[in-house]
């Protein structure tokens, strides 16, 4: 690909443009943007991208790069000293330092380990625990920057301290005070547009906080219970405590924000048979290879459809008409299962199938299946009618259209509730096994009624 000069030294002129408004707090510049703009540069000019990055700032580094894919993190490891690294990492927040260091521990555990052991005795123990919670865990996703206050502080010592604090840049996004007791067990928050209207003069403890809504998390909660949380009550931030209610962080809206896209996006692959995280790789090997594997799967399944046909093959060569109207079935089929699997998939990922209602969701999909079944099958039996002039052909074939619309509704809310309960992703496997049954069904319901009433 031919290097449009012009282009790279226009955009290299905005990034610069951006880091200088970045670092006067521009509110309309935010280290995603300049991110994005160097992941540009990158793919025009990695010599150029590089010379852009030893001139960035370690703090603003650090703000850049926790906003960069995983991958493109990796290759820090190559360009720069692990020194180098390890300071930028450093002016990280905690959970970006925790995410940031576990990834380079996949591909370079050393580096990784070294980079670790260069915080202090309180961030490295701060750190650990971070990266000691389960990826599903709140904890994993939780960051120690807040603002406390005991509940003995006078209101007006402690907004003065706050304000200290954001000035020299130790606090960012803070909407909460967090009150706690003298062994910081979490007792409430106050948010700062309610800390406003009481007297400056008054302690924490002379305010009716528990008045205000507080919710909090245990650090070992379920992730989805927390994501939950902030999309029901629209909250901002949530405090983190652990099984003695001792403050232990909080987790903000951005991780959460992170985590739904993410959620969606996996979501959307595994129904394609494709690797999310395969697909955020540069290496098209790994890409090739995570999807032939689904490809392969797909290849036996689609065998199977054709020893189904094999087994009808006299009735296909006395009736020419049955092979132009096969792939109806099947397409109809397939569509109305995948259908039946995207919403029942999404209800639950979204937690709205639960226990019964699992029950009551097959039932519904089997009766909406049923109901298109019955419209289609008297249209595509018209159709046939007048296309081929074999009355009894429209009846082949509406038959097959309810039979497999039915077993699309059945088996497209049945098949991911039961990977689920067998404890796999539901979105991963459902798509090849959905389509193995809407076909073979498809197949066999036409042929074997059509060996049966036409010849």
């Amino acid at each position: 690909m031919e290097i449009n000069q012009e282009e790279i030294t226009q955009l290299v002129e905005l990034i610069f443009l951006e880091i200088n408004q970045y670092k006067n707090e521009n509110a309309t510049v935010h280290a995603y943007d300049i991110s994005e703009q160097l992941l540009h540069l990158r793919d025009l000019d990695r010599d150029e991208y590089l010379r852009v990055l030893k001139k960035l700032p370690h703090e603003l580094f650090a703000d850049i790069l926790s906003e960069m894919p995983e991958y493109v993190q990796g290759e820090i490891t190559e360009l720069f000293s692990t020194a180098k690294i390890a300071d930028i990492a450093s002016k990280m927040d905690t959970d970006d330092a925790a995410d940031f260091i576990q990834n380079l521990s996949e591909e370079h555990e050393d580096i990784a380990q070294t980079i670790l052991e260069t915080f202090n005795d309180e961030d490295k123990e701060i750190l650990e625990q971070l990266m000691s919670y389960d990826e599903d865990q709140a904890g994993s996703y939780m960051q120690t920057e807040l603002f406390s206050a005991k509940i003995t502080d006078n209101i007006g010592k402690a907004i003065k301290k706050l304000k200290f604090l954001k000035e020299s840049g130790e606090v960012d996004n803070i909407w909460h005070v967090h009150i706690v007791d003298k062994t910081h067990k979490y007792l409430g928050s106050v948010g700062l547009e309610e800390l406003i209207i009481f007297e400056h003069d008054l302690n924490f403890e002379n305010i009716p906080f528990e008045k205000f809504r507080n919710y909090f998390v245990n650090h070992k909660a379920d992730i989805k219970e927390v994501v939950d949380m902030f999309t029901n009550y629209n909250l901002t931030s949530v405090p983190v405590v652990n099984d003695n209610n001792v403050l232990l962080g909080r987790i903000t809206s951005d991780d959460i924000y992170d985590i739904i896209q993410e959620t969606a996006t996996e979501q959307i692959y595994n129904l394609a048979g494709v690797n999310d995280e395969a697909e955020q790789e540069e290496d098209m090997y790994e890409i090739g290879k995570t999807r032939a594997i689904w490809l392969g799967l797909n290849l036996i399944t689609a065998i199977a459809a054709s020893l189904v046909i094999g087994i009808f093959d006299s009735t296909i060569q006395s009736l020419v008409a049955l092979a132009i109207l096969m792939p109806i079935v099947a397409s109809m089929g397939g569509n109305a299962g995948t259908q039946t699997l995207t919403v029942t998939v999404r209800q639950m990922a979204l937690g709205d199938i639960v226990g019964a209602d699992a029950r009551k969701t097959i039932y519904k999909e089997v009766i909406i299946s049923m109901a298109n079944g019955l419209i289609f099958a008297i249209v595509i039996g018209i159709i046939a009618y007048f296309w081929f002039s074999i009355p009894l052909l429209g009846v082949v074939i509406a038959l097959s259209m309810i039979v497999n619309l039915i077993s699309a509704g059945f088996f497209g809310s049945v098949i991911p509730l039961v990977l689920q309960k067998a404890g796999i992703d539901p979105a991963i496997g459902s798509t090849v096994l959905l389509t193995t049954v809407t076909d073979v069904v498809g197949f066999f319901s036409f042929l074997g009624l059509a060996t049966i009433i036409l010849l």
